[in-house]
Parts: C-alpha cells; sequence; structure tokens
C-alpha cells in the first residue's frame, strides 16, 4: 500500500506542481549562475547508491558536503529561502516516482557519510527506502549524530503506518521541524 500511495501521490504532485516546479527553476537559474536542478549520489534502499535530484541551493563552486557541514556563505538567497519551506526538496517527487525513493522515511545520506552507512547497516535502516521526509528531519536529527539519527530511523521502521506516514507529510508540508542544517 505504502508504493502504492508514493506512486499515485509523486504523480500527481509532480503534475500538480508542475508550474511552481517550473517557476523555482526559472528563479534559480536567474539568481545564480548554474544550473537549476542539483543531482547528487545518495545511499538508498538495500546500500544502492542513486541520483537524487533537488533544486540546487547553493553556489556552484561549493563543496559537495551533507547539510550539516555546509557553510552559510556557500548558500544563496534564494537557496537559503528554498531550504526553509524546503521547496529545494520537490523536484526528490521524480525519485519517489522511479522507486529510489519514498516520500516518508530515512532521509538518504551521502556515500562518504560512513558513520551513517556503518549504523545505518548495523540496524537494518537499509530495508527501507529513503524519504524525501521522515521523524527525524521533524526532529530536527541531522547526520551530524549517526547514533541518535539511526535510532530515529529504525524506530520509525518499526512502528510505519499510513496514517503515520500522512502525519509527517502533513507536518513537513505545514513547516513542522528544525529546518536546515546550515548555521550562519
Amino acid at each position: 500500500m505504502k508504493r502504492l500511495f508514493d506512486l499515485l501521490a509523486s504523480a500527481a504532485g509532480l503534475v500538480l506542481l508542475s508550474p511552481v516546479m517550473l517557476w523555482i527553476a526559472i528563479q534559480v537559474r536567474r539568481s545564480s549562475p548554474g544550473r537549476a536542478v542539483f543531482v547528487q549520489e545518495r545511499v538508498g534502499r538495500h546500500e544502492r547508491v542513486f541520483r537524487c535530484y533537488k533544486f540546487r541551493t547553493m553556489f556552484t563552486a561549493a563543496p559537495n558536503a551533507g547539510s550539516h557541514e555546509v557553510a552559510g556563505s556557500w548558500v544563496t538567497p534564494l537557496g537559503a529561502k528554498l531550504r526553509r519551506y524546503k521547496l529545494d526538496e520537490l523536484p526528490q517527487l521524480w525519485n519517489v516516482l522511479r522507486g529510489d525513493m519514498s516520500l516518508v522515511g530515512p532521509r538518504p545520506c551521502l556515500p562518504s557519510q560512513h558513520d551513517v552507512i556503518a549504523a545505518r547497516r548495523a540496524a537494518d535502516v537499509f530495508s527501507a527506502r529513503p524519504g524525501i521526509t521522515g521523524p527525524a528531519q521533524l526532529a530536527g536529527i541531522d547526520m551530524s549524530t549517526p547514533e541518535r539519527l539511526v535510532g530515529a530511523d529504525k524506530r520509525y521502521i518499526e512502528t510505519r503506518s499510513f496514517l503515520g506516514d500522512l502525519a509527517i507529510i502533513l507536518a513537513t508540508a505545514t513547516g513542522k521541524g528544525a529546518g536546515d542544517a546550515v548555521k550562519g
């Protein structure tokens, strides 16, 4: 049921939000040089590496780093707004439609985040598809605290339900959570 909901909701989201996504893409291109959509390798279900899509929020010369490692000076002014309202995540609806991700689940990590990968492997977190949002994100737990993150991920996997996922989606859409991990 979760996968069917993901398919229907991501397809509907891509269609309904396409005007918003087009407007964002144009604004990203106008605000700073570079592509509108940023592609980054992430680790997904069963530790398979996939290409994750996001609206570009940083200057093109910024290093490839996790959000908690990003300096505020690397983020464009428009990017800061997109990150604050989680609009940079909208292209991940394509990842959900493709089956790389789910709407709700553990946030996918970078292949270079070895401590997160090891902790998730030990707790069998990679048995679930990563999500656009999840309880750890809403609680402000990021990749900088792998054990705490994995604990939240594992609790989600053990207790996940359709109604629970709907509540997480609603909380994310209404701006709940700690927001962006980028500081200053």
